[in-house]
């Protein structure tokens, strides 16, 4: 019988990626597999992903296995009652705006040189878009899933910046950094 906790988007992180590598997993696991996948959606302490599997195994929606030799490490898998949390989480649309935490946007909020700043963020968002759309090619004809359309959404966000980081390297008579 599982104990009623508060799910947050690390609970669901955590959830989806037990559900994600097939079985069990540590915790290193997790954020092995955290940072190869969601890493550019989704911002995660270490840490997090270290005490959120544990907390979820209290609450008996993740079952836990300690090795009883060498390091005991912990290994987690998704219960039936996990399943169940992530499949009802996944049914249900969010209404929440998304948060938006753009180190580069928060200099420019508090007065850095927007000649400085421009051409500096530029160069960051073309090389992620750049990274990204090498992701789509390399994906050839996959099935347009949840991770192609995140992808997807990662590329749009990415032209987004670079337009914006290029206006802004315009408007301050700065050529852009290519």
């Amino acid at each position: 019988m599982s104990n009623e906790i508060r799910l947050t988007p690390t609970s669901y992180v955590v959830l989806g990626l037990l559900e994600l590598l097939g079985g069990e997993a540590t915790p290193y696991e997790l954020k092995q597999a955290a940072a190869s996948s969601v890493g550019d959606l989704w911002s995660l302490h270490h840490a997090q992903l270290y005490g959120e599997p544990e907390r979820l195994a209290t609450a008996g929606l993740v079952s836990e296995r300690r090795e009883q030799t060498g390091r005991r490490r912990r290994h987690y898998s998704l219960t039936s009652a996990g399943r169940g949390a992530l499949e009802s989480w996944r049914s249900q649309p969010t209404d929440a705006f998304t948060e938006l935490r753009d180190p580069g946007l928060l200099q420019l909020f508090f007065g850095a040189d927007p000649g400085r700043l421009a051409p500096v963020q530029l160069a960051v968002h073309e090389r992620k878009l750049a990274e990204y759309e090498e992701m789509l090619r390399a994906a050839g004809d996959e099935p347009r899933t949840g991770p192609m359309l995140a992808l997807e959404a990662g590329i749009g966000h990415e032209r987004e910046w670079v337009r914006f980081w290029t206006g802004l390297c315009r408007a301050t008579t700065l050529q852009p950094l290519t």
